[in-house]
């Protein structure tokens, strides 16, 4: 007879998830996560396989909690242009707000620390940064079809620079201590909208 677990893995995935996101893939040991998560080495290698493999399980797990909250936002029904005002300004706020500005995005540190050598990271970076375009490109399509923006406006160079930027606001805001850095920018890239 099969053993059962002695402790939740979905609960040990979102303390790993937390740790990793924390202090990043490298800073973080198999021991840090013993300790951390409370669970043996054993059967974190049983449950989720090496460090690499619960590194990946985490950022799938942090790509499934944030995009519901990015499709909802961006596909609401009416205007569609201040739901991504919305949005590009939520990205801005959540880069200068102490407490989760030095922590960043988990997708945005790993494509900083990960996806320049990490082909399974690189991958996962790619698929959430193409879902988020996506997102935004549908929402300024609608957004032209509304008459919202501008018909010589081009949605996916528009959607290009707005995820570029959010990304960007992510990275400045983690290592500035100018919240007005990264405000005056959003604000400055949302002109294009206009």
């Amino acid at each position: 007879m099969a053993r059962t677990k002695e402790f939740d893995p979905d609960a040990a995935l979102r303390s790993a998830l937390e740790l990793f996101w924390r202090r990043g893939y490298e800073a973080t040991s198999m021991t840090d996560l013993v300790e951390h998560l409370g669970v043996g080495r054993a059967s974190i290698y049983a449950t989720f396989g090496n460090k690499h493999e619960l590194y990946l399980k985490a950022l799938d797990r942090y790509q499934q909690a944030r995009n519901p909250q990015l499709l909802r936002e961006l596909s609401q029904p009416g205007p569609a242009l201040p739901a991504v005002r919305a949005v590009v300004r939520r990205f801005a706020t959540e880069a200068t707000t102490e407490g989760r500005r030095l922590s960043g995005c988990f997708v945005t540190n790993t494509a900083a620390e990960l996806a320049p050598h990490d082909t399974a990271a690189a991958r996962r970076v790619e698929h959430n940064w193409d879902h988020l375009e996506t997102l935004l490109h549908s929402a300024l399509v609608r957004a032209q079809a509304q008459g919202e923006l501008a018909a010589d406006r081009n949605p996916l160079t528009l959607a290009r620079m707005l995820l570029v930027l959010m990304q960007g606001l992510r990275v400045v805001g983690k290592a500035s201590a100018d919240p007005a850095r990264v405000q005056d920018a959003a604000e400055q890239a949302l002109t294009l909208l206009d």
